[in-house]
């Protein structure tokens, strides 16, 4: 088998890991309807997912590199199907449904904790020119949002079909990707990790402002894609009237192609596009979605901001990460697990800071994605910042 067949396994690693972080908030609604869930509650599935996948990145960072990828990425298969079996079974046999829930996102999100961490780093270790990698990149993360359409689309009309009684046969088919996917990643090929001799240490990383900037950078660019991709189902269904159908295909359904197509355009055209000033422009124009999705008193508008905060945000995730890996090449999969970290854990603050202002205040979710406008705005802020380190080392060589 050749490194196609690896980089094709990679694709559908992305896709697990959406399946994994949004098939549960499709959910929501049902889950509040049935169990008497509050959106703090809610919040606090989505906080415990992506909370569990931050700790998993912490504990694999120190160990991807002397493992190797395959036997951890198999493991992260296992994890997630076995954590999709849980969430339709789990809640019915637990002492009650909510720990039920907790339980199973527990479970699946070690998995997709650990495909964060692996993914990236083997399709920016296969055989590629230099300057194609950030494309290459965008190119990976984009089957992310095909997944997440998938589920949003697949979900929706089937739970139509069936039910919402029945959401619990959701679950199980999902679980089918990740276990076919498990069997194709015990048998392509591997690209090496980078020796310990050869690797940046992580305390170099850390001394270094541009790796600082990486990070918080990271932190930004998790919170700005899920606060509003977590939310924008239960969004339009409660604060725009829509129903249950509808509010996943608008909102975000809608989300995910228009980041897919955002993904694809700089993996198509990336090689002529330079990568600082595209992520300032994708972090206002991410602000200025938030602020149509959340003052706009109408309903076409909001769901407009919604859909194109989808585009706006599709490059911030993966340009990141091409950005540290552009500048830090021997960082191995110990820097791109760091990433990880913090991307996730503004993954796991932002939707659940958004449910908390909306909450406390009583302003509805319109409130709390208003508060969540202050993550595209760190982006933008920090990406100038990280264009004017970049400026001042190239001046100093």
């Amino acid at each position: 088998m050749s490194y196609t067949a690896t980089r094709w396994a990679c694709y559908t690693g992305y896709v697990t890991q959406a399946i994994v972080n949004n098939l549960a908030p499709l959910l929501f609604i049902v889950f509040q309807t049935a169990y008497g869930l509050p959106l703090e509650m809610l919040g606090r599935l989505v906080l415990l997912n992506f909370g569990a996948q931050l700790l998993t990145d912490v504990i694999a960072v120190r160990y991807v590199d002397r493992l190797g990828y395959r036997g951890p990425l198999v493991l992260a298969h296992v994890m997630s199907a076995a954590g999709l079996v849980l969430l339709a079974v789990a809640p019915f046999v637990a002492p009650t449904p909510y720990i039920g829930l907790c339980v199973a996102v527990v479970v699946y999100a070690i998995g997709g904790g650990l495909l964060e961490v692996l993914v990236s780093p083997v399709v920016d270790a296969l055989p590629a020119p230099q300057e194609g990698k950030a494309a290459a990149m965008s190119l990976l993360h984009s089957f992310y949002c095909w997944g997440q359409v998938a589920v949003v689309a697949g979900s929706t009309l089937l739970l139509a079909g069936i039910g919402r009684e029945a959401w619990y046969v959701l679950p199980l088919i999902w679980a089918l990707v990740p276990l076919a996917n498990l069997v194709a990643f015990l048998r392509v090929p591997m690209p090496e990790t980078v020796p310990d001799a050869h690797r940046t240490s992580l305390m170099s990383l850390f001394r270094t402002p541009a790796f600082i900037a990486a990070m918080v950078l990271m932190l930004a660019a998790g919170a700005s894609e899920l606060t509003m991709s977590q939310w924008s189902s239960l969004f339009a269904e409660e604060g725009l009237g829509a129903s249950k159908v509808w509010g996943d295909l608008a909102g975000p359904c809608l989300f995910a192609v228009l980041m897919g197509v955002g993904r694809i355009i700089y993996g198509l055209f990336g090689e002529k596009i330079p990568l600082v000033p595209a992520m300032v422009f994708s972090g206002a124009l991410a602000t200025l979605c938030y602020l149509l999705a959340s003052l706009s008193s109408n309903p076409v508008l909001a769901f407009v901001g919604c859909a194109l905060c989808g585009f706006a945000v599709s490059l911030l995730w993966p340009g990141t990460f091409s950005l540290a890996s552009a500048r830090f090449p021997l960082g191995g999969a110990a820097m791109f697990g760091v990433l990880a970290v913090f991307g996730d854990l503004g993954a796991a603050v932002g939707p659940w800071t958004t449910g908390a202002v909306a909450d406390a205040t009583g302003g509805g979710l319109s409130t709390g994605l208003l508060a969540g406008i202050a993550f595209p705005v760190l982006v933008v802020v920090v990406s100038l910042a990280y264009g004017a380190m970049t400026h001042k080392s190239v001046q100093r060589m």
